[in-house]
């Protein structure tokens, strides 16, 4: 032992310093541990009382909904925590299928999305594709707003070059939301499109699926949901 090493009254040698040590370090990390659990604690009891209200409409609740998974919509929205799909169409769980992404983009190399779609389409036999936006949306004014925002800037190069396309004074966008709004409407409108132009819908119309394409808005400042007249396809009622 090195003459220098002086250790603490009642460790006999280095490595129990050591273990010491890593004991030490434990207890201090455990007061935070401690506090996450109790900052999640109450999602599990908003879940056991929502769990417990669904039982008190229908004790039958659960079982029907493990059963069978047969909605009629697929919705491609923003990751946006405001614009849960379920919430603002007023549909419960099983009636529709979501997938979500930052600024609901249409990437044709997106492979979760094309998974997603292709099992809406062949398995779960959606009737009617729902691409949502909404003003208000931060990827919209990220992709606009001439500022470097990291990887997310690559995601976001669609709605630039909606902009470029579409809109004669791009920097007139970001002087106010009216202009941020009609981008998005836009960019919702090519999603559609592109949408249209996947291998998968085309193969879907090719084979005859009544399958159709919306293109939707949602306004955070009211809660109301518009049609932007962007349909493309066929679509059929479900007997």
């Amino acid at each position: 032992m090195n003459a220098g090493h002086i250790l603490e009254p009642g460790i006999k040698s280095p490595r129990d310093s050591v273990q010491k040590g890593l004991r030490d370090a434990s207890c201090a990390a455990q007061p935070s541990s401690v506090m996450e659990i109790s900052v999640l604690d109450h999602l599990f009891q908003k879940n056991r009382l929502w769990a417990q209200g669904r039982l008190e409409q229908d004790p039958a609740y659960f079982k029907k909904l493990a059963a069978i998974q047969r909605p009629q919509y697929l919705w491609i929205g923003c990751s946006d925590s405001r614009v849960p799909a379920n919430v603002i169409t007023g549909l419960e769980p099983g009636e529709v299928f979501v997938h979500r992404n930052v600024a609901n983009l249409v990437h044709p190399s997106d492979l979760n999305l094309l998974s997603v779609l292709e099992f809406a389409i062949e398995t779960l036999k959606i009737e009617h594709i729902i691409v949502c936006g909404h003003h208000g949306c931060g990827g919209i004014r990220g992709a606009v707003d001439g500022r470097s925002h990291g990887i997310i800037d690559h995601w976001l190069q669609p709605i630039r070059d909606v902009a470029s396309r579409t809109f004669e004074c791009k920097d007139c966008l970001i002087e106010d939301d009216e202009g941020l709004n009609k981008l998005c409407e836009a960019s919702v409108i090519d999603q559609v499109a592109k949408l249209a132009r996947t291998p998968i819908i085309r193969k879907a119309w090719d084979h005859g699926a009544r399958l159709r394409i919306h293109g939707w808005v949602y306004s955070l400042s009211d809660g109301i949901l518009t049609d932007l007249d962007s349909s493309q396809g066929t679509t059929r009622h479900r007997k």
